[in-house]
């Protein structure tokens, strides 16, 4: 039964169905939720890279076609696991993953902030304020909308997206081994990660502490994702997130 749990949980039937939710969710507030300062729809940044080159493409219909493309891949891939492993979804797999996910979301911060201490040998600085204030005007709701993008895009832009198109590119290309192509390509993934949290004008100020810890979370989710896959990982990011802001 552990063994099939294990198994299961990766599968795109369980993995994909299970982080809907998160994309339902996110899209619903980010109808809802009011304006940030100045009149301007506030949306997760991974949210608006994803969408760029649909808008590029595609003009005004962008963000349509690419939640059509975004469902369309999901359900592609959802169809083609039913048809080579068939069988009935089960909900008490549904929910271990909820109480994994959560499980993993109240242990992120104890261990990622545990080994930023460790790395650096000194306790955490007070956080930086640049961001804080800024995202405390925009209001609960859109920082709640936030959350979950951030547990939903940022896991699909830098784990399955960056890290898995820099390890396809230093293997296929550069000749390098599987492994230490997909080594490089989760630290690559991480840094930049790390530092996609300090642009933009919602964005971080910039300090050696919360760099070296978003990088090791970083490392964490792509750990995650690699072991446990993308439902789990997008869940786990989006409750931390969220207990964060619960706090």
């Amino acid at each position: 039964m552990t063994g099939t749990y294990w198994q299961a949980t990766k599968a795109p039937r369980y993995s994909l169905l299970f982080a809907l939710p998160l994309l339902i969710f996110y899209q619903i507030l980010a109808v809802v939720v009011p304006p940030g300062p100045g009149g301007v729809d506030v949306r997760n940044g991974a949210d608006i890279m994803l969408q760029a080159v649909f808008v590029w493409l595609a003009g005004a219909w962008g963000p349509r076609v690419f939640m059509l493309c975004l469902i369309g891949v999901g359900a592609w891939l959802i169809a083609k696991d039913i048809r080579a492993h068939p069988g009935k979804l089960s909900v008490g797999v549904l929910g271990g993953m909820l109480v994994e996910a959560l499980f993993l979301s109240l242990v992120f911060g104890i261990v990622v902030s545990g080994l930023t201490v460790a790395l650096l040998g000194a306790p955490p600085p007070p956080m930086a304020l640049g961001g804080i204030l800024a995202l405390q005007r925009l209001g609960r709701w859109t920082m709640l909308m936030l959350s979950i993008g951030a547990g939903l895009y940022e896991e699909l832009l830098f784990r399955v997206l960056l890290v898995g198109l820099i390890a396809w590119a230093a293997h296929k290309l550069l000749g390098w081994r599987p492994l230490v192509a997909g080594t490089v390509a989760t630290v690559i993934g991480a840094l930049i990660f790390s530092a996609f949290h300090y642009i933009g004008p919602f964005g971080d100020r910039l300090d050696v502490y919360s760099f070296v810890f978003r990088t090791i979370a970083g490392l964490f989710f792509s750990a995650l994702y690699l072991t446990r896959g993308f439902g789990i990982t997008a869940w786990t990011h989006a409750l931390y997130d969220v207990l964060l802001l619960l706090r």
